[in-house]
This record gives structure tokens, sequence and C-alpha cells, in this order.
């Protein structure tokens, strides 16, 4: 069995192994990742020698721990990543360049169309119609993206959204409010087989998935790093937050969608959303501007130079070759748009 996992911030790690009556055998660890002392190689292949082939990562670093000589020195490794790449192998986990990876990229839409495409594109993908996706987003009207299961009245403020013009929908997926202006915003969709994200955590999932974005921002010159659960921060504040809902059907998907600030509103943002005191409590700040900043004072770059850049840097990891939403596709989600994400009841599912 075959297992890899890159490291949030580090490097790569290989597993090879085996298994007989229940234990892992003949294990190999390799990668790009630096170590000291060279024995230490050594020391954790045997740490996982005989492991329970049930144990989880947690577990299997413990054994790492116990066994690594005094003073080693990991370089782009840690021992739960190692424990995550023998999860993978036992899971028989695929890896990003297995796929042909398509690219969506059109027009503006409806917000409630948005959330109903990611719903549809994903449930393709999960039954084996489409290949793994990346959709781009270009918004058609100013909206607030509420998470599944949050309360319409505590996050939205109706009256001053109305005044602005702003459209509330409800997504799929869990996670906070998202204030969206058609030009300041960045949004987009990965849609991806189950095993892509196969032994891995749901916490170790989100960084595995954000990772190509942290490499492209990095050359934008913004050093950008994940923070658990679900945002992308920067020295200067938060710049993204991501999302996730597994779609169950066929071989099983996740939806993964992230949306970044380009620019932002802030006094209207305050505004439309009550972000409230607790929220803000853990976020060692007393203001919701001061929150996020804006890839555009970061970057000095068009937005669609931003876009662009992105887009490139995951084509040239992973390959990506330009593709639609089919026809089909595009009438089942107008018709979930219609019956479900423009429908009060959907939207005010949690009141």
């Amino acid at each position: 069995m075959h297992g890899e996992y890159k490291v949030p911030g580090g490097k790569l790690v290989v597993v090879d192994l085996d298994t007989e009556d229940g234990v892992l055998r003949r294990v190999r660890v390799a990668g790009d990742f630096f170590l000291e002392p060279d024995e230490a190689l050594t020391a954790i292949d045997r740490a996982l020698e005989g492991a329970p082939a049930d144990l989880d990562a947690s577990g299997l670093a413990a054994r790492i721990d116990a066994a690594l000589p005094p003073g080693t020195q990991m370089f782009g490794l840690t021992s739960e990543g190692i424990g995550v790449a023998v999860r993978r192998a036992l899971a028989h986990a695929t890896d990003w360049t297995d796929y042909d990876w398509q690219l969506v990229h059109q027009g503006p839409q409806p917000p409630e169309l948005h959330m109903a495409l990611d719903e549809v594109l994903t449930a393709e993908v999960a039954a084996g119609r489409r290949p793994p996706t990346l959709r781009v987003w270009e918004w058609g009207a100013p909206a607030v993206v509420i998470g599944s299961f949050q309360s319409l009245r505590n996050e939205v403020d109706p009256e001053a959204a109305e005044r602005h013009g702003i459209t509330v929908v409800r997504r799929i997926s869990g996670g906070g409010a998202m204030f969206i202006e058609p030009g300041n915003t960045i949004t987009y969709s990965l849609s991806v087989p189950d095993s892509l994200v196969s032994g891995l955590s749901f916490t170790d999932s989100y960084a595995y998935l954000d990772d190509w974005v942290l490499g492209a921002l990095g050359d934008m010159g913004v050093k950008a790093w994940y923070q658990p659960l679900n945002d992308i921060a920067t020295e200067a504040g938060k710049i993204a937050g991501a999302a996730q809902k597994r779609v169950v059907g066929g071989s099983g998907a996740v939806l993964h969608h992230v949306t970044m600030a380009y620019d932002i509103d802030a006094d209207k943002m305050t505004e439309v959303l009550r972000i409230g005191r607790e929220k803000l409590s853990d976020k060692g700040t007393r203001s919701a501007k001061k929150r996020v900043d804006p890839l555009r004072r970061q970057t000095g770059l068009p937005r669609e130079a931003v876009i662009e850049r992105m887009v490139g840097s995951f084509r040239d990891r992973y390959g990506l070759t330009p593709g639609a939403v089919t026809d089909e596709e595009l009438a089942r989600a107008q018709e979930l748009a219609r019956t479900k994400f423009a429908t009060p009841e959907w939207t005010a599912r949690v009141p």
C-alpha cells in the first residue's frame, strides 16, 4: 500500500507498507523532508512496524515520538504527518495528480444559482459523471451567504440588507456568514472525489485542500497560512474563509469552497452582518473591520490578475483543462435554485 501526504507548510511524506494479521509490516517512510540524525528514519520505520492497522494518526505519531533518538530535528516533517500518510496508504487514498482536473470559470451568476451549482457539480463528481473540478465564481449581485446551520436573524440585519440591495442566501456547508460584493470578492469551489481526502481527519482535509492556494499567494508575495479550522490568514489579518460539505451517492465527493476578500467595504459589512462581541472575542480584536485584510492591498494586483495567477498556480501543480457547466447540469441547478435556494423555507430554515 502506498500513501502520500504533504505536511501543511512543509514537505511531502511518502509511506509504503503491507499489512499482515491486522498489523503494519515492511513499513518504509520517505520524502523530500529534512531529518537529523540519519538513524531517526530507521527509528521511525521500526516504530511503525507491528503497529495495529486500525491505530489512528495520533496513536501512530505517539509511537514515533517515543522511538525517536534524543535531539532529533524534523524540518518540513511532523510525526502526525507521518501518521496521516500511513492512514492514507491504508485507505487507498488518491493524489491530486491522479486526476484530469477541469476548470469552470463562466460569467456572473445570481447568488442562489451559485449555491445550486455547488450542489449539482459535486453530486456529478460523486457519481463519476464529471471530473474533479475547480470552479471560479463570478457574482451577479451582492450577497450575504450564511452557513447551513446559522440563525438568519442572528447573522443578518434584514433592513440593512434590503437598503443596500443585498441578497441573502444559505449554502449547504457549515461555517460562518460571508459578505459578498462582485468586484471585491474572489470565490472558488473544489468538487473532489472522496478518495482524495481518504485517511484525513475533517480538520486535516481543510489544510490539505487549501495548500495549493497558499502556494499561489506566496508566489504573489503574500505570506499566508492555514488557521484551523477554516481560515486563511496573514500577519495583517484574515483574508479568506473555507467551508466543506460531504456529498453521498456514487463513490462520494467533497465540496470545498473558499471566499477571499479582494477588497471590502467594511462599513457596509458591519451594517449588514450582526457580528457579535462573543464571535470577535477569540480573534483578539474588538472590531470586525480589523479581522479582514484584503488581497488588493497585499498584492497590489487587479482582481482579475489575482485570479489568473491562482488558476495558473493550480495548473502548474496538477494540470487543468478548460471546461464548462453542461446544459443538463445548468438546467438541474436552475431548478434547484428556484425550488430550494431562492425560497424563504430554505433561507430561514434556521430562523
